[in-house]
C-alpha cells in the first residue's frame, strides 16, 4: 500500500469528490475539513485494506477500483462505486472489524482518520459528523434495501421461514 500525507489544501481531490453523489451537497470548505483528516491510499490487487477483527481508526471512501468484502474467508459483497464507504461500522459502534476488505485490482481510497473528530470543535466538528453520518446513512440504506430484497426472494422459496428456530 502506498499512502500520502494528510490531504490539506488538495483542490484536485475536492473536485473529484464533488463528482461523487454522496459528496455533491457539500461545499468546498466542508470537503476540505474532511480532507484535513484524510489520506489517499493506493492498493495493489490482493492487498488487505481492512483485516477482520482488527481495531483501527480508519473509515474509507472508494475513489476507484474494486473491493471484496469477506467474512471468515467467504465473500459477502463487492464494492465498486466511487464514493462508497467501508469501515463505517467500526466508526459507529467502536467494535472490532466485522469483515475483511481486499483490493481486487488497483484500488484507490480516501482513508479518513475518525479519531480526528475528537480534536475538532465548533462548526468543524458538526460538519465532519454531518458529512460522515450522511454518507454512512446513504450507504446503509442502500445495503438494507438490497438485503430486504434478497430476504424476500428467499422467503418465496418453499420451506423458508424467517422465524424458524
Amino acid at each position: 500500500m502506498k499512502e500520502t500525507d494528510y490531504l490539506v489544501g488538495n483542490l484536485k481531490i475536492i473536485e473529484d469528490l464533488k463528482k461523487m453523489p454522496v459528496f455533491e451537497p457539500f461545499s468546498e470548505e466542508d470537503l476540505q475539513t474532511l480532507l484535513n483528516m484524510s489520506k489517499l491510499r493506493m492498493y495493489k490487487s490482493g492487498e488487505t485494506i481492512i483485516q477482520e477483527g482488527n481495531i483501527d481508526k480508519w473509515v474509507f471512501f472508494l475513489v476507484s477500483g474494486k473491493i471484496k468484502i469477506s467474512k471468515k474467508g467467504e465473500t459477502v459483497a463487492t464494492i465498486n462505486r466511487a464514493g462508497d464507504i467501508l469501515g463505517e461500522m467500526r466508526f459507529i459502534d467502536n467494535a472490532p472489524r466485522s469483515a475483511a476488505a481486499t483490493a481486487e485490482g488497483d484500488t484507490v481510497c480516501i482513508a479518513v482518520d475518525s479519531d480526528y473528530v475528537d480534536k475538532l470543535s465548533g462548526r468543524d466538528k458538526i460538519t465532519f459528523g454531518y458529512i460522515l453520518y450522511r454518507a454512512i446513512s446513504e450507504i446503509l440504506v442502500t445495503r438494507l434495501r438490497m438485503a430486504t430484497k434478497e430476504l424476500m426472494a428467499l422467503k418465496g422459496k418453499k420451506g423458508f421461514s424467517f422465524w424458524k428456530k
